[in-house]
């Protein structure tokens, strides 16, 4: 079975997935599964959060955690487009942890939820080696807004600014406290849900939200679309934190920000016709911005150009 993605050892294994599943497996290549119903469609994601991988104890408190894994979910929501309608939330915790503990966990996550305009509707407990939490994400879309779809000529643009969570990340690993932007960027994520449906609105031929890095996300966009995807690096908007961040390493802020992931802003695909002036109305309306970072052309793949030589950058891979 075919599944649209981009490269690297996590996506093969998605594809082996696929090939057990066999037919069943032929509506699978975005992060969210639609079902459609009379007139509209529900929209249902899963996303897991496991300590050790995506988090450190040392890093962030309980409540925390439960925000930051429910955002992540409901960022899903955002990249196809849908209003969040229910959050579903599965821990298994560890033996040692208490009942604050784990209502510290559910605190954040039904903040996060209430953020994006939608509650906790129930879940799982069990008991785990380690905190790991399961957050399952339900919306609805009357256009859901899939990786597929972009065509040569349009435009390729990215909501708010890369590199914050990076920032973060790199100074927790170098065991130092980060900036409070970085910071609030890695533990708090805002999933552009509203953001989504403004793009959708406006003919978005394609969209997905940054988890993994731009080139690991525009290479799932290309792949799904069957389009190559052009990005020059020098127009990527760069996160104040992760400005100070590649600067005090000596290297090249864009690079730096190009190589993050975690921003869960979102990448879209939007017509030609959609040019700087729908870009001011797009911040007006969202308070938020959008950079137009490169176009999609015929072929396949990513082309990353940095002062107009092509770069290679991987993104974050679970299994390379």
């Amino acid at each position: 079975m075919n599944v649209p993605l981009g490269e690297g050892a996590e996506f093969d294994r998605i594809r082996t997935i696929a090939d057990a599943l066999g037919a069943d497996a032929r509506n699978l290549g975005d992060d969210c599964a639609v079902l459609r119903i009379s007139d509209t469609s529900v929209v249902v994601s899963t996303d897991a959060s496991v300590e050790h991988v995506h988090f450190e104890r040392n890093w962030l408190d309980l409540e925390e955690i439960g925000y930051r894994a429910t955002a992540a979910a409901l960022s899903d929501l955002a990249g196809q487009a849908a209003a969040a309608r229910g959050v579903l939330v599965a821990v298994a915790a560890p033996e040692s942890s208490s009942a604050d503990d784990l209502a510290s966990v559910m605190r954040g996550a039904g903040a996060a939820a209430r953020a994006s305009g939608t509650q906790v509707l129930g879940g799982d407990l069990s008991r785990g080696g380690e905190w790991m939490l399961c957050a399952t994400v339900i919306g609805v879309a009357d256009c859901p807004v899939a990786r597929r779809g972009a065509t040569a000529g349009d435009g390729v643009w990215v909501t708010g600014a890369l590199g914050g969570a990076r920032a973060a990340l790199e100074a927790f690993r170098a065991g130092r406290a980060p900036d409070a932007a970085a910071r609030q960027r890695f533990a708090a994520p805002s999933p552009r849900i509203a953001a989504g449906q403004w793009l959708a609105a406006h003919g978005a031929h394609a969209m997905l939200d940054l988890s993994d890095g731009i080139a690991s996300d525009a290479g799932h966009l290309a792949a799904a679309s069957g389009v190559e995807v052009e990005i020059v690096l020098e127009e990527l908007p760069v996160h104040p934190s992760a400005v100070e961040a590649a600067l005090d390493a000596r290297g090249e802020p864009v690079i730096f920000a190009a190589k993050g992931g975690e921003d869960y802003e979102l990448l879209v695909a939007m017509p030609s016709s959609f040019g700087m002036e729908s870009a001011a109305a797009f911040e007006r309306a969202m308070d938020l911005t959008l950079s137009r970072i490169g176009s999609c052309h015929h072929g396949h793949g990513v082309r990353l150009l940095f002062r107009g030589s092509r770069l290679t950058l991987k993104g974050f891979n679970h299994f390379s």
